[in-house]
């Protein structure tokens, strides 16, 4: 029978193989995260369109090109996230988190969703864990949060990356600056693409962000934010960078990142990546004074980040860096006959409640079978279990490497691979016994 449908395109099934490297990423950015205060949040897949019109920015690509945007059965408008900022200031809001105490931080890991054309470390359902800090207007705040993000990819062993850090002020700074852009862009109107001559009155600065070939040369020549900060920008952006400078951080300034979404103000910042290609940024964020405002809550300061595990992945597979193995059973126990499999299943269920990764046959397969099944699941040591074993209370142990051999009491298989204490396994072994099945615990004695 063929097969009914693949997956969508712009999305990619993560298989078993894979997991244990997205599960150490996950682990180790929420761990990281921990340290600096960071407590998890879960927020939904989908929320009202309006909140993300409202604070990514009507003139953004992702809002004009690239939501997911759907009627509900009772005609509500929902969209998937495209990222999780929005969410994150939504629940802040509705469950009065910023009425605590502050700074209040917290931490997510969440899929997210773009249309966009899809290619080496994008996709259009994609990854990010991302973490949010409200409540905190100093300078302190923003090197902070550059620091998690700093210490997360040190700690997953990525070398090749580079921050970049620029600020594009407040409200204030940007009405003149938007200013020089519109006489600028004015005198290339003609030579623009379509999206962009409707921002030139709209919101001049996404210009500056726009991927089209034509408009990012004629961007190039604009005037640079950083000559436009008022005086309270200027000196919040020095101490950011003497903030950096003091803690050891590397960065260099590109008066060039906006970063693609309305609600950044002041100090925004990117790690990049030279090895993946165009898509170069694995963390990027900054600070978002005004969206907890702009979508109905009093004055409340923000910034955060959001790092794609997608090319995190990526650039840690190209660089070799060292993932922990995935997880695999140190024994397994094959087993000949009704009685043996009884035997079997009670030993492997006795160390599996100990915290012993162990496996045993469930496929009526024969022993050759068994120890070939054993031997690409990885198992380190097997044992296998008959009439004689049961009856005698002991069996042979193979290291599956060396192929090593050793007769053992079936009972002090625990004690042989773990370490773990003879009288501690067996009474574990007698109160399993009662539950497990109808074992004759005197064959094992």
């Amino acid at each position: 029978m063929a097969l009914i449908t693949k997956a969508p395109r712009g999305t990619q099934d993560v298989l078993p193989a894979e997991v244990h490297k997205w599960r150490y990423i996950e682990k180790t950015a929420l761990e990281t995260a921990e340290l600096y205060g960071f407590t998890e949040i879960r927020i939904p897949v989908f929320e009202h369109t309006e909140l993300f019109n409202r604070s990514v920015g009507d003139t953004t690509d992702v809002v004009q090109k690239e939501m997911y945007t759907f009627n509900d059965k009772g005609g509500r408008s929902l969209t998937l996230r495209p990222e999780g900022t929005a969410g994150v200031a939504r629940a802040v809001l509705e469950h009065n988190l910023n009425k605590e105490t502050l700074p209040l931080r917290v931490s997510y890991v969440v899929s997210c969703y773009r249309y966009e054309k899809p290619q080496a470390g994008r996709l259009r359902e994609f990854h990010q864990f991302g973490l949010e800090l409200f409540g905190a207007e100093s300078p302190m705040a923003d090197a902070e949060v550059i620091m998690v993000a700093n210490a997360i990819l040190q700690t997953l062993g990525i070398k090749d990356v580079a921050l970049e850090i620029n600020s594009i002020g407040c409200p204030k700074c940007r009405e003149e600056y938007h200013k020089a852009l519109r006489e600028y862009f004015t005198a290339h109107l003609d030579e623009m693409c379509e999206t962009c001559q409707g921002r030139l009155e709209t919101n001049p600065m996404r210009i500056l962000d726009c991927k089209s070939t034509i408009c990012s040369q004629i961007a190039e020549g604009a005037p640079r934010i950083l000559d436009y900060l008022c005086e309270d920008c200027q000196a919040h952006f020095e101490t950011v960078k003497d903030l950096l400078e003091n803690n050891g951080i590397d960065f260099t300034v590109n008066p060039t990142i906006v970063r693609g979404l309305d609600y950044y103000t002041r100090t925004v910042f990117e790690f990049v990546a030279t090895g993946i290609g165009a898509q170069g940024t694995v963390c990027g964020g900054g600070r978002y004074d005004g969206l907890i405002e702009e979508i109905g809550g009093s004055p409340t300061c923000g910034l955060g980040f959001g790092m794609g595990l997608e090319r995190l992945l990526l650039v840690m597979e190209q660089e070799g860096c060292e993932f922990p193995e995935p997880v695999r059973p140190k024994v397994y126990i094959a087993s000949i006959g009704e009685e043996a499999a009884k035997t079997a299943a009670f030993l492997t269920e006795s160390l599996r409640r100990e915290g012993f990764p162990a496996q045993c046959d469930l496929m009526n397969r024969s022993v050759k079978a068994q120890m070939k099944y054993a031997d690409k699941i990885g198992a380190q040591y097997t044992v296998v279990i008959g009439d004689d074993e049961v009856d005698s209370g002991s069996a042979k142990i193979k290291n599956m490497e060396t192929g090593e051999q050793c007769e053992v009491n079936i009972i002090e298989i625990a004690e042989y691979l773990y370490d773990v204490d003879y009288e501690s396994t067996l009474e574990s072994l007698q109160n399993a016994a009662g539950s497990i099945g109808d074992i004759d615990l005197s064959k094992l004695l």
